[in-house]
């Protein structure tokens, strides 16, 4: 199992390359990156520039915010500048973010999804082979591209994709058109045995392939600490991040799973009416033990590897309250032994 790092872009640039170059020398598998208050973009030439082996990759960028040639000669460029070790992560995102953040269309999105990828594949085929661009779908058509335009052969080849998602669709179009799927941190173990991987073997099929050649990769929740305190603090920063999720409509599928549906009805309610606080209650211990690794620190390895180890090809940790460096050293100690 590998282990991947990373950080949030709350901070902005301060600090990135740095921690880039310390995550390596950790020995991280890989590094991703957010887009959420910055272009993921914008911060992974500094991250290829600070760094030399490790995998770098968006978690997520938002495709329907783009099109697939403004998402072709990003990623890339940023294969050329990291010699070859971008992984291209993908989301759809949510309906009122396309159309109100972004002023996008939202439609049919996993069969979207599924074509803008395929067109985005289509694109670098154009320029690494010499193959004229014909790209016609339902919803992106790339027929032009001429010699001023074309960035030249990428020595490194086409960088990997990989695709976040929660339902069945957008999972089987990962299957499909993907070298990696991302589970979203709202993902327990039964729904990921029970409904993500069927899902992923389902659209494999349709490609002709199986799922060992899909790398899974799994953020979880982590609750952990090294007193009393530390614990309960954790405990009520992931209540409280499990119910943000849990308000979405399109996440409900993974409360359904465990008989908790009717929690996101609730959750959705008070959500619209700003009580964000009030909604880590309806999150009990059940519920998060489901969601995250509850434990101390040196247990932490231990329990990941039991619930995941034969299904998951790497793993991070998603901790929305912080903690120290060499808490977290442990665990990845730990799981790398």
């Amino acid at each position: 199992m590998k282990v991947d790092g990373g950080f949030g872009t709350s901070s902005g640039f301060e600090g990135l390359m740095e921690s880039c170059r310390e995550q390596e020398e950790l020995g991280y598998d890989g590094l991703w990156v957010p887009e959420t208050s910055h272009d993921a973009f914008t911060m992974l030439p500094l991250m290829a520039h600070a760094t030399e082996t490790v995998e770098l990759g968006t978690s997520i960028v938002v495709g329907f915010a783009r099109n697939p040639m403004s998402l072709a000669y990003s990623a890339n460029d940023i294969q050329l500048l990291s010699g070859g070790r971008f992984i291209l992560g993908l989301g759809s995102q949510i309906r009122p973010h396309i159309t109100r953040r972004f002023s996008m269309e939202w439609s049919k999105p996993a069969a979207r999804m599924r074509e803008m990828i395929l067109a985005t594949k289509a694109i670098w085929n154009s320029w690494n082979t010499g193959e004229k661009l014909d790209f016609r779908g339902d919803f992106y058509q790339h027929t032009l591209m001429t010699p001023f335009f074309h960035p030249g052969v990428n020595p490194y080849g086409a960088p990997r994709v990989a695709l976040a998602g929660v339902g069945p669709l957008m999972t089987e179009v990962a299957g499909e058109t993907c070298d990696m799927f991302l589970c979203h941190g709202f993902t327990t173990e039964k729904y990921l045995r029970e409904e993500t991987i069927p899902a992923l073997e389902r659209g494999a099929a349709r490609a002709g392939r199986s799922r060992d050649e899909i790398t899974i990769s799994g953020p979880s929740f982590i609750v952990t600490g090294n007193t009393e305190e530390e614990m309960d603090k954790a405990k009520q920063a992931t209540k409280q991040q499990v119910a943000f999720y849990g308000s979405t409509p399109a996440y409900r599928p993974v409360l359904d799973c465990h008989g908790w549906g009717e929690m996101q009805t609730e959750l959705n309610s008070m959500s619209k009416e700003g009580r964000w606080t009030e909604m880590g209650e309806l999150v009990d211990d059940d519920i998060l033990d489901a969601f995250a690794v509850v434990a101390e620190p040196e247990a932490v390895a231990a329990e990941l590897k039991r619930r995941f180890d034969d299904v998951v090809d790497r793993v991070s940790f998603y901790a929305p309250y912080g903690g120290d460096r060499s808490r977290w050293q442990t665990i990845f100690n730990d799981l790398k032994s």
